[in-house]
């Protein structure tokens, strides 16, 4: 076949570095648009006090916590307690 009809094919390194440069890239975006949310670490939570927070207590109330003899805490449903 004459060099004119092969396919052409790149050099590795060189596809190497068009992979690099598009995962920098990539890296740079999602830095920008999914950048975390932090607030302030020492600030006290927000309560709402809306419905969501309410039946989270309410649930929250169903529990009890117990200990086992290594010292290990655990939650167990008030009404399947034995």
């Amino acid at each position: 076949m004459p060099d004119s009809q092969k396919p052409h094919e790149e050099p590795e390194e060189h596809k190497h570095h068009v992979l690099e440069k598009f995962m920098n890239a990539t890296d740079r975006m999602a830095k920008v648009i999914v950048a975390p949310q932090r607030g302030d670490p020492s600030a006290p939570v927000v309560h709402k006090h809306d419905d969501f927070e309410q039946a989270s207590e309410d649930e929250l109330r169903t529990f009890e916590v117990e200990t086992d003899s290594e010292g290990h805490h655990y939650a167990v449903r008030k009404d399947t307690k034995p």
